[in-house]
């Protein structure tokens, strides 16, 4: 059946009224199923309806929501309740019916991701999962090469860079070409690839958190199998976030956050190790809490905070909800409705194609010449000084600094359009 505009809406706009301690947590959005997302991601009254699901402040138009993504309202309801029971029974939830209702979160996590739940642990967030990964890893032998690049996580990067002590590795590190195309992006591979025969093990980001840009995973994957080379995927930014599963990267291990573009509250993450792999990555420390053929021996996070696991199956229901296809279409659609208003400036650079396979949301700007840490902090300062427009600056890319726009869901295209707006002030003042 397809909803009208106004059944959508008269669904959605009554849930904002709740107060809220109220006594019914909100219901997730209803979206229309017979529109195509393309459609659906330009219905701006859709859009506001599922803004009202988010508490946002209105001091500032908030365009840095890379660093993690807020809870949506029903989420938030969950967890707060989750939080109270939690601190009412204290460890009786633990000891009884706590690890029933993980696994139970698990097996939806793993459905969602297209694999088996004995391919996934829960992680305290991706920096946890990537760690254990990376220094888990077992096929490295001294004189053996690993290899990353300068778009990668830094707390990755800085991973990679423990194995040359450890390992006795030598650490690669290369460059992705700017401006960026699908074929540029895989040359640059392959080069790095022939020229480190004893390459044994590739770091490798579906998407960036620096640029956003998305490259061609199971291309660059299959091409260092080919050579005998394994690749840990981050995907900690593209999930929930893109449409794709585990098995479209082709990866063996993958680790992923569940507190970015899945709205789960801070502190939750899980790791991928395909079943066939997993002897391939040490068990943590020779923990012996579970048997050496359980992923879940290949984390150790001790007395953690249990809520945000215990509040992943509701944000999974609002993912649902709107549906992988929806969400990504609408937050290509907020990327390219500011981007497309500012690409004739002719002193801004956007460090995005327009390959619409090689972007999702994040995307980020420089203005020519402006290449330094204190350029791109005043550029990110101006804008909120000036525009009440939050951006933040990121450094790591080799051709210099720049300012990182993230949208989200609650994002609306009079916000992206003010900052489109905004850029073209900021390139002529900054002009050289």
């Amino acid at each position: 059946m397809i909803l009208s505009r106004r059944e959508v809406l008269a669904g959605l706009g009554s849930l904002a009224a709740l107060p809220d301690p109220g006594a019914r947590a909100p219901l997730p959005p209803v979206v229309p199923t017979g529109p195509a997302p393309e459609r659906l991601a330009e219905d701006e009254a859709l859009w506001r309806a599922v803004a009202r699901h988010y508490r946002v402040s209105t001091d500032f138009v908030n365009l840095e929501n890379g660093y993690y993504g807020i809870m949506p309202d029903p989420v938030r309801h969950a967890y707060r309740r989750v939080t109270d029971h939690l601190n009412e029974v204290s460890s009786h939830l633990l000891r009884t019916t706590y690890k029933a209702q993980a696994e139970r979160a698990r097996r939806r996590v793993a459905a969602v991701a297209g694999v088996s739940e004995e391919e996934i642990a829960f992680t305290r967030g991706g920096t946890e999962a990537l760690q254990n990964l990376i220094s888990g890893y077992r096929g490295l032998r001294p004189g053996d090469s690993v290899l990353y690049a300068d778009l990668d996580y830094h707390s990755a990067q800085y991973a990679m860079n423990w194995l040359r002590d450890r390992r006795g590795v030598r650490v690669e590190r290369m460059v992705v070409p700017e401006p960026a195309t699908r074929q540029a992006v895989l040359d640059a591979y392959e080069r790095a690839l022939n020229e480190h025969p004893r390459l044994r093990l590739l770091l490798l980001s579906h998407m960036n958190n620096r640029t956003g840009l998305v490259l061609p995973v199971r291309e660059i994957v299959a091409m260092a199998r080919d050579r005998g080379v394994d690749t840990i995927v981050d995907a900690a930014h593209s999930w929930g976030h893109l449409d794709f599963t585990v098995g479209d990267l082709g990866a063996d291990f993958a680790f992923f956050s569940l507190h970015k573009w899945m709205g789960v509250p801070l502190g939750a993450g899980f790791l991928y190790i395909r079943r066939e792999r997993l002897p391939d990555i040490d068990p943590v420390f020779a923990d012996e809490t579970y048997p050496t053929d359980d992923i879940r021996s290949r984390v150790h996070s001790g007395t953690m905070d249990v809520a945000p696991i215990l509040t992943v199956e509701t944000a999974l229901d609002f993912h649902d909800a709107l549906g992988a296809p929806v969400k990504q279409a609408r937050l290509r659609f907020l990327r390219d409705r500011w981007v497309h208003q500012v690409r004739d400036v002719p002193n801004l650079e956007i460090l995005t194609p327009e390959d619409r396979d090689m972007y999702g949301t994040i995307t980020a700007f420089r203005v020519a010449g402006r290449t330094s840490e204190a350029d791109n902090v005043a550029v990110a300062a101006y804008l909120m000084d000036r525009y009440r427009v939050f951006t933040v600056r990121r450094g790591g890319p080799s051709a210099g600094d720049c300012v990182r726009v993230t949208p989200a869901l609650f994002t609306s295209a009079d916000d992206v359009d003010l900052l489109a707006t905004a850029l073209r002030d900021v390139a002529q003042r900054m002009r050289r």
